[in-house]
Order: structure tokens, then sequence, then C-alpha cells
């Protein structure tokens, strides 16, 4: 399973489902506790306003009982208790309103226009019948009623919460009332508030889930990384291995080569010598041509051997192979070819020199299969930060870009940048008419890696 559906399925989704619940789950409470909040805010407030509105209504029974118990019923008792009433109010809007028992108004101080009006069959815009319900609350020993009533300071209907008592030797209903809307605009606000804590909430774990999955995403882009990191390692290593395998192998063939046919050919050859000797000029021409075909075999063998590994590379180091090399190429090639060192030669470990001499080799090869060159340079340079190897010539130059991405050509390219990037060297090639440079740099860190490290073993 690759990483990334690993990533979303392992992380990513448990993530984004375990913050979704506790959104669900915070926000159902919050509303539920709103709503609680509400209902308890609601109820403080109408108590209050209904103790409010009984203490009115104390006060202006209070103010009128010593009229009402002095027994009299006449008409001027009756106006000067109305008088007395008229003249109570609290605030712009508070006021005391008085009824006979058959629905007409006997006072209202906010609207006089009423006074006199049977208002008996008077409704409210939600067609409750209020000055019926009133005077039957009244009647019935008094208490809250609501309704909607005109509210003067704003000349605009709102609701209102009356309260009523009964003068029943007088048949009157004697009442206030409170307006309402200002509650109503309290639990909007209130509403408003609780909507705007949720919002908030549900943006603090949104955030929360945004940096969670981008925690997430940076731990897997390291996990990623670090992944990506051993993979490259491991390529590298086993890259090593095959080269170090493939080197191992010329090596022993090397040695073979050395040791047991070239020896064959070398017996061989001195016991053709020792009979042409003996012989004189008795012997056989074809024994002659036969002695120096088996000289031409005999140099043959040793080149291959040399070639499948060089005695220098291990003895001498890479600069003198590499001067060997180049010797041996201007020999059989008739170019000129220069090899330059600069700097203090080093110690190299052995991957280094046979990657970068295997290189020198395949470089060569190319130039004189391709090219078309008059001079050929090779130039070591030694410095404090690293290794830098390059081989120039004179020719005709080639597309980089194209045979590096031809799918039959660049094969040895290829090989070349494959190899350095085993031992964590880079490889680059630069290349115009008249002038290619392939140029492979090792730096420091890799010397100093594979000089601590032992050889892989093949």
């Amino acid at each position: 399973m690759r990483l990334k559906l690993k990533f979303i399925l392992l992380a990513v989704i448990p993530l984004v489902g375990s913050l979704a619940l506790i959104a669900a789950a915070v926000s159902h409470q919050e509303r539920d506790l709103a709503s609680r909040e509400r209902a308890l805010v609601e109820a403080a407030t109408m108590a209050s306003k209904e103790a409010e509105l009984r203490h009115y209504v104390a006060l202006a029974q209070s103010t009128v009982q010593p009229l009402y118990a002095s027994g009299r019923n006449d008409d001027a008792t009756k106006q000067e208790a109305i008088r007395l009433l008229a003249a109570l109010d609290y605030g712009s809007d508070g006021y005391f309103f008085l009824y006979d028992f058959s629905g007409k108004n006997l006072m209202h101080p906010r609207q006089p226009e009423l006074v006199g009006r049977n208002l008996w069959e008077l409704r409210d815009p939600s067609g409750s019948p209020v000055i019926q319900r009133l005077i039957a609350k009244a009647r019935d020993g008094g208490g809250f009623v609501p309704y909607l009533w005109n509210k003067p300071s704003m000349q605009q209907v709102a609701p209102k919460l009356g309260y009523v008592v009964a003068l029943p030797r007088w048949n009157w209903m004697l009442g206030t009332g409170l307006y309402l809307d200002d509650v109503q605009a309290t639990m909007a606000q209130l509403d408003r508030q609780v909507t705007g804590n949720i919002a908030t909430t549900m943006c603090w774990i949104a955030g929360i889930a945004v940096l969670g999955i981008a925690l997430i995403g940076s731990c897997g882009l390291a996990l990623n990384v670090s992944e990506s990191r051993i993979a490259d390692a491991k390529l590298r290593l086993l890259a090593r291995q095959v080269v170090q395998s493939q080197e191992t192998e010329r090596a022993h063939l090397s040695r073979e080569l050395h040791d047991s046919t070239s020896q064959t050919l070398v017996s061989i050859k001195l016991l053709l010598e020792s009979a042409i000797a003996q012989l004189g000029v008795a012997a056989p021409p074809a024994l002659a041509k036969a002695l120096d075909r088996l000289k031409t075999a005999l140099g043959e063998v040793r080149n291959i051997s040399h070639r499948l590994r060089p005695a220098e590379l291990d003895v001498l180091g890479l600069p003198a192979a590499l001067d060997h090399l180049g010797q041996e190429f201007g020999a059989h090639s008739r170019m000129q070819l220069s090899v330059r060192v600069r700097g203090a030669a080093a110690h190299l470990p052995d991957e280094i020199n046979t990657v970068l001499f295997r290189i020198t080799q395949e470089a060569l090869t190319n130039i004189e299969k391709h090219a078309q060159a008059g001079r050929v340079a090779m130039r070591l340079a030694y410095g404090a930060r690293g290794l830098r190897l390059r081989v120039i010539d004179d020719g005709r130059g080639f597309d980089v870009d194209a045979v590096q991405h031809h799918p039959q050509r660049g094969i040895g390219l290829r090989n070349m940048r494959e190899r350095l990037a085993s031992i964590g060297g880079s490889f680059a090639v630069h290349s115009r008419p008249g002038r290619t440079q392939v140029v492979a740099d090792v730096p420091a860190a890799a010397l100093r890696r594979f000089a601590q490290a032992p050889s892989v073993a093949p």
C-alpha cells in the first residue's frame, strides 16, 4: 500500500472523523446549555417583571384604599379615585388603566381618546379579545394577562404583560402592564451570543483540525523523506555491492589470466623457442609463424588482464592508473592526450578509485568511438571540498539532453551517473562543437564516509 494512502487511512480520516464527532457533541451541548440558560434568564426576567407589576398595583390600590374603604359609591368619590390613579405613572410607558366590568374605559392616561368608549369587543393583532380577558382575570381574583398593545414611546404594537385586580363594589377592573419587547431583545441578543460562541468553537475545532492535519502531513512528509532516504541508501548500497562484485570478478579474471593463462602461454612460447633453436635452419616456417601468433596472443591476454584490473590502481593509486590509461589510449588512438593532477594527492578508498577509473575508461571509449577529436585532456583535482575528475576533448560535441533521454543511446552516460550516485557523487556533461567535458565530483563527506567504512563485501 502506498504511503500516501496509508497516511490518509491511518491518520487524516480518523482525525477528521474524531474532530467532526467532537464538533457535533460540542455544538449539541452548547445549544442545550444555551436553551437552558435562555429559559432561566427568561424565567428570571419574567419573575422580576411580575413582582414589579404586583408592587405597582399594590401601590395603586393603597392610593385609592381610603376612598374605597369609606363605603361611599357616589360619583364624586369615584372621580376622586380616578384622579388619583391618573396621577400615578412610572416612566414614559408606565401607566394605570381602569375599566368597568362592561368593558367601558374609565381612565387611560396615555390614550385619552379611549376614555368613555366601550372596548368589550376590542381585539389585538393576534385576534385575542384583550379587554374581555383582562376583566375575566380580575373577576377571578386578579392575575397576569399577556397581550399585544400599542407602546406610547414607539407608537407601534408590542407584547405586553398586564396585571389586573378587581374593585368589585364599584364594578371596576384596575390594572397596569409592562412591555416585553426589551425581554425579547435581550433573548435575541442572547441567541446571537450563543450562535457566535458556537461559530467560534467550530472555528477553533476547524483550526485544530487544520493544524492536526498539517502536523500529521509534516510527520508523514518527514517519514516519507526518511523512507526515501533509507530506500536511496539501500539502492546506493546495492549499486556499490553490484559494482564491487563486478570489480571482484574482474580482479579474479585478471589474476587468472595473469597467473594461469598467461603463464601457460609463456611456457608454450619457451618450448617453441627451444624447438626452433634446436632445429636451427631445419625448423619449419610454420613453427616461426606459430611463435609470432603466440606472442601476439600473449600480449592480448596481458592487455585484457590489465584492462580488467590494472595493477597500478591497487598499488600506486588513481593518478598513476589514469596516467597509464592515458598512455595506452594515446598509443592506439593516435590522439594527443595529457594528464594533469592538481592538489595534494591523497589515498582514496578502493570504491572511489574504481568508480573514477571506470568513468574515465567509459569517457575515453566514447571519445574514441564518437568524438572525432584530436586532443584529449584528463584533469584530476584534490581540494578541501572534495575531488573532481574532468575528461575534456575537442571533438564535434553532441546534444546531451537528446542522448540522455534516448531509449537506445546514452547507456554509457547513465552508467557513469549511476556509478557516481552509488558513492554519493555527482555527474555532469557539458558539450558543444569543439569542446566536450565530462565532470565527476566526489564531495569530501563521501570521501570521509568511505574512508571510515569497511569495504562492501561482494
